[in-house]
């Protein structure tokens, strides 16, 4: 039941959606170093160094790194004691994404770190099937106005939403508002989701801005605030709210087999119904044929947002903002691309290779690209349309569409003119990384396996 799994799914997708490498950091400093980046190991900042928005920043003109660049987090020693403590939950949750926020540069780390413990306790409340539904609904509904009060737990959590509320109130005013406004609407969203279903594309499309596309202008908000990326970048909520929509609808087209062990169901069922009439049907054998024509049509759906996508990073100007936002979304055309007509998504679970995965994280730190990376698993796609599906045509022009307006003359990615050499220091490069490719590893298995519901 798509209402019960609501807020699992959120967070879920809102792990995804910022998941990244520790190659998403920001890149070492120096002569000609790239923008936004942070000081080599041996520079690294002291208690007074300054903090902001500003301080260190490079000019917007600076363009990326090479993909090979190595990274380094934030050290916790540069950090309070509470926002230490935050981290610290942050690593309790997900270790990986600690990581990822890290990687970040300056106050929005702090910013982002917050923003995702709150949305994570507002996910435990709508989660916990010991209130019932009349409690839950008012609870999230007035979620957001507790961050304001210093006494207020939530049941037995105690001392962590405490120390989280204290660090929400040391955030600039301007981080503050975007996260109690993302909060309420998430708040709202989630309560209107526990008495009802996914039945339209329309409905789909407005569950997943409240679970993810909220996520995605939430984001774009605070980087805007940070002075990290222009303004444009958080005015405009249509192309943030696809990138959410964009992540969270591979997710859901990925994971039906693991939903629906679970007896949670996301598929919109406008779409589903014309092919069987229950949705579990399509784990039959004998449906299918009928299983995959439903599946290519909902990715062709998602498809429709790669515009919007190719739109707002093209906004981006921060290093370490577009890593953070560039490669979830080359992880997901990828996984949809391995999908797309494949039988696989009824009977078991279907990921890419870590070693793509990989490859994909080390690649996607400049728009071009990124653009060749959509642009190859987009191709492959069009390449495996059946002709005898019935929709087919749809899929045909919405790529066509793509290649034509977003990705002219867009080159795919080939690495047959690398040189022995070359090949020979980046095998040397990712044997001194090992450690660091460890973290990778775990991030890795939290994008391409199955969401933690």
């Amino acid at each position: 039941m798509a209402a019960a799994a609501c807020g699992s799914k959120a967070m879920s997708l809102f792990k995804r959606t910022l998941v990244l490498s520790p190659a998403a950091a920001p890149r070492g400093s120096g002569p000609g170093a790239p923008r936004g980046c942070a000081p080599p190991a041996t520079a690294w900042p002291c208690k007074d160094w300054p903090r902001g928005p500003s301080a260190g920043r490079r000019p917007h003109c600076c363009r990326g790194p090479p993909a090979t660049a190595v990274c380094l987090p934030c050290p916790q020693d540069s950090l309070s004691s509470g926002l230490r403590t935050c981290f610290k939950y942050l690593n309790a949750t997900s270790r990986s994404f600690a990581a990822v926020i890290e990687a970040l540069e300056g106050e929005i780390r702090h910013a982002v770190c917050i923003f995702y413990l709150v949305l994570r306790a507002l996910d435990t409340l709508e989660d916990d099937m010991t209130i019932s539904t009349e409690e839950k609904v008012q609870l999230l509904h007035n979620f957001h106005s507790y961050l304001y009060e210093p006494d207020w737990r939530f049941l037995e959590s105690k001392e962590k939403d405490r120390q989280i509320s204290l660090e929400f109130r040391n955030l600039a005013e301007k981080y503050q508002t975007v996260i109690v406004d993302v909060c309420q609407k998430m708040g709202f969203g989630m309560a209107e989701f526990l008495v009802k279903q996914v039945t339209s594309e329309q409905e789909w499309d407005k569950y997943c801005h409240y679970v993810a596309g909220l996520v995605g202008i939430g984001l774009s908000r605070l980087f805007s605030a940070s002075e990290l990326e222009d303004a444009l970048v958080g005015e405009d909520t249509k192309h943030a709210n696809s990138m959410g929509l964009f992540l969270q609808k591979t997710n859901i087209i990925r994971d039906y087999l693991e939903d629906q062990q679970g007896g949670r169901e996301f598929w919109p069922q406008e779409v589903w119904s014309k092919y069987v009439k229950k949705l579990g049907d399509f784990a039959k054998p004998e449906n299918v044929d009928m299983a995959v024509q439903c599946l290519n049509e909902l990715i062709t759906n998602a498809l429709h947002h790669i515009p919007d996508v190719i739109t707002y990073l093209s906004r981006l100007r921060n290093q370490s903002v577009f890593n953070f936002c560039a490669i979830p979304q080359v992880m997901a055309i990828a996984t949809l691309a391995a999908c797309y007509n494949n039988q696989q998504v009824f009977k078991g679970v279907v990921k890419i290779r870590k070693g793509q995965a990989v490859t994909l994280m080390m690649d996607a730190t400049n728009m071009p690209a990124v653009k060749a990376i959509i642009c190859q698993y987009m191709e492959e796609i069009y390449h495996r349309i059946p002709s005898s599906d019935p929709c087919s045509n749809k899929t045909r022009q919405i790529i066509s569409r793509v290649r034509t307006q977003n990705l002219p003359n867009c080159q795919l990615i080939s690495r047959s003119h690398y040189s022995p050499i070359y090949l020979s220091l980046v095998m040397l490069l990712a044997a001194l990384s090992w450690q660091c490719l460890s973290t990778l590893s775990q991030v890795t298995e939290d994008y391409v396996q199955a969401g933690d519901h």
